[in-house]
């Protein structure tokens, strides 16, 4: 049933859909309590508390975008996509070195793969969705094109690794909460958030270049410009060091746009299996 609905809206203007969204994501806002307390103390924490009215309607514009992104021709989406630096990925590319790709979610980052995927082959990490219904839906829209799924387990980190080291280029979300003993306890925008581990594994594994990129949602639904950013941290030390260095990249690319980062999600769950960090470590 989704799937039909998701290619009905696709057929509107991008500006209608992101209004529509903006809408969406106010009733959404004042619909549920969980949701509006969770995006304000999020918000809070990070410091960005004055940008709260612009990114409820930012939260329901990425909702309202993805019909468009997933289910209208490549082509089409294209048009509505600019790169900002991308002679910093072809040099990489041009050298024959892997690339590790960090894409948090901020902005349209659902955009960002499919472009890279135009012009270079690229293996991206993914995690099916609980719902089922959602599948066919989901997995459709990304696996396109030069766009290859690794699924979220062994095997498809050593598929990752395997890519890495033939010196093609990988893409990752970095801020996603990672399973039982996937991750570490790194600072994230002054609070101990359980990130994942595998992004530096993976860079020092096939020595490869971290470039940190996002789409920038313009107004008005005129598009987005999909920023790369060269990743300015070191990958030495402890995993938790790591972890927080590249959390620390996060927050920068984060601070760009800051009305545009998915704040309603939960990134200081602690996970199952998991002990919560000590009240010290919080405070740090």
């Amino acid at each position: 049933m989704l799937v039909p609905i998701f290619r009905f809206l696709s057929l509107f203007p991008l500006p209608l859909l992101h209004a529509l969204g903006a809408a969406l994501g106010w009733l959404v806002y004042l619909a549920s309590p969980s949701y509006r307390r969770r995006m304000r103390n999020n918000l809070a924490q990070a410091g960005f508390s004055q940008h709260l009215p612009a990114a409820i309607a930012e939260a329901g514009k990425s909702i309202l975008e993805l019909p468009f992104i997933w289910c209208a021709a490549p082509e089409r989406v294209s048009r509505r996509a600019n790169d900002v630096n991308w002679d910093i990925v072809q040099t990489e590319l041009d050298a024959g070195r892997g690339i590790v790709f960090l894409t948090p979610h901020l902005g349209c980052f659902e955009i960002v793969a499919q472009e890279i995927a135009l012009r270079t082959e690229l293996m991206v990490m993914y995690r099916p969705p609980k719902q089922e219904t959602l599948k066919p839906l989901i997995e459709g829209a990304r696996a396109r094109k030069n766009l290859l799924l690794a699924p979220a387990t062994m095997a498809g980190v050593r598929m990752l690794a395997k890519t890495l080291k033939k010196g093609k280029p990988i893409g990752l979300l970095p801020d996603q909460v990672p399973q039982e003993g996937e991750g570490v306890w790194a600072a994230f925008f002054g609070r101990q958030a359980y990130t994942m581990t595998l992004p530096a594994k993976l860079a020092q594994l096939g020595d490869a270049t971290v470039i940190v990129t996002y789409a920038e949602r313009l107004p008005r639904g005129k598009g987005y410009l999909i920023r790369f950013v060269p990743f300015e941290g070191t990958l030495d030390g402890t995993p938790a060091e790591q972890a927080r260095a590249i959390n620390a990249a996060m927050e920068s690319l984060i601070a760009r746009s800051p009305a545009q980062y998915y704040w309603s999600y939960n990134r200081y769950k602690v996970p199952h299996g998991i002990a919560a960090p000590d009240a010290a470590r919080e405070a740090a």
